[in-house]
């Protein structure tokens, strides 16, 4: 049984390691141990050991994935037109996407339970919330000019070692573009050093998440062995709340947004494109993976829906490397979700940096593998919150990551029917040109 497609998948590792920390954890308790040592430390010893492995690749990760992105899409821009609507688009539905999850998640308030905070019942000490409060407090995102003068730091470097993603992120962004716009044999000598440094961290990235069940298996067990079953069915309510509260966001976003932007800006049928759509949409959903789904996508866009090859051989395939708005929505979400946990009361312009954030991460690490749960990483270290809930949100972050997923990918060929109708071309979805007919056969 040691071929390799006997080898069970990570989702089901972790499916499996996560009912194994509950009893583990149920039957230890914070007392349990053997020969003197202490379960519950070391739970907390391999759970932190997890997370410091996630840290370790963050800021080569970011900065090598953002660099490489923008510097590809910079030399696509030939196409600048067909460019630049494609990125209005993406960074629009993004945008739209996030500030769907950001209301939501205020009104639902996944992380109150009862009323209260739910940090004693998610396994997390009250000294713990206190710490995190006065990191947001002091974390410089006060008021809007904090959060200016933090995308431009004086020091990269330091940037770099403080955790100071947001300015590390626009360094990044500015370093890719511009890098474009030097001489050619410079500007190739760089792109292949930071594409070669960004696929060493994506193998990185894949080594540390495979040790991703363990991991989980620590960070749930600590949270199991420190509550009981009164507080354990509180945890379910809560993670319950959460999990609506994104499925509700990202209904929202593909059901009512994406619909509204097909009818009155492409002035095209969403009914017939979710048809046209269908085959692409069930595969990513059973995938969880954009890019697995890719050369469905574009077949679907293409003969479903009519898209030229000129749009569709542009527009999709850069959407499925930057352009996340499920993700993005996501990683908004459950940084609300963990900050309500800890009772911290975030002001209008923390919640405005952690917009920001997401959207940047989305574009920046959207093809690396658990992109979100780097993305939230980077998100609460960089708004002063603890990363150790993060264990918690992946009891549900397998169903909701086919969820958000199929919202990539509906977003993205949604992205090529607007353009490919603000570009003039005819036939898409059943209006009146020459790809009508197939288009029709299609849907």
């Amino acid at each position: 049984m040691g071929g390799r497609q006997a080898k069970l998948k990570l989702h089901w590792q972790i499916l499996i390691a996560l009912a194994l920390a509950v009893v583990a954890g149920r039957l230890s308790g914070m007392h349990g141990g053997l020969l003197g040592v202490s379960f519950y430390a070391v739970y907390d010893f391999v759970g932190t050991l997890f997370l410091n492995g996630l840290k370790m690749i963050i800021v080569p990760l970011v900065v090598s994935s953002i660099v490489t992105g923008v510097a590809g899409v910079g030399g696509a821009l030939g196409l600048e037109r067909l460019g630049a609507k494609t990125l209005v688009y993406y960074l629009t539905t993004s945008l739209l996407a996030i500030l769907t999850g950001l209301v939501l998640v205020n009104l639902l308030a996944p992380g109150v339970i009862h009323g209260q905070p739910a940090l004693e019942v998610l396994g997390l000490s009250g000294q713990q919330a206190a710490q995190a409060a006065a990191k947001v407090r002091g974390h410089g995102a006060g008021d809007l000019a904090g959060i200016v003068l933090s995308l431009v730091p004086p020091n990269v470097i330091a940037a770099a070692a403080n955790g100071q993603m947001l300015g590390l992120i626009f360094f990044s962004i500015l370093f890719g573009y511009f890098m474009t716009r030097i001489e050619e044999s410079y500007a190739e000598a760089l792109y292949n050093f930071w594409q070669g440094l960004f696929e060493v961290m994506m193998r990185i990235t894949g080594w540390v998440m495979k040790f991703a069940p363990i991991g989980v298996f620590a960070l749930v067990a600590k949270v199991v062995a420190g509550i009981g079953p009164e507080e354990t069915q509180a945890l379910a309510q809560s993670l319950g709340t959460f999990t609506l509260t994104v499925l509700l966001a990202l209904a929202l976003h593909a059901l009512v947004t994406l619909p509204l932007l097909l009818r009155f800006v492409a002035k095209v049928s969403p009914r017939r494109h979710y048809r046209a759509m269908g085959p692409a949409l069930l595969t990513a959903f059973s995938t969880a993976s954009s890019s697995a789904t890719l050369p469905l996508t574009m077949e679907c866009v293409e003969k479903n829906a009519g898209v030229s090859n000129r749009t569709t051989s542009f527009v999709l395939p850069l959407g499925a490397t930057v352009n996340m708005d499920g993700t993005a929505l996501y990683e908004c979400v459950a940084a609300m979700f963990i900050a309500q946990a800890y009772g911290i009361d975030l002001s209008l312009t923390t919640q405005f940096t952690v917009v920001l954030i997401a959207l940047l991460t989305s574009i920046g690490v959207a093809a690396v593998p658990a992109a979100s749960l780097v993305a939230i990483t980077v998100i609460l270290s960089s708004i002063g919150l603890p990363v150790e809930a993060i264990g918690l949100i992946l009891a549900v972050d397998r169903i909701l990551d086919m969820f958000r997923t199929a919202v990539n990918v509906f977003s993205d060929s949604c992205g090529a029917v607007l353009v490919g109708r603000l570009e003039g071309e005819e036939g898409i979805l059943g209006n009146a040109g020459p790809n009508q007919a197939g288009a029709r056969q299609g849907a």
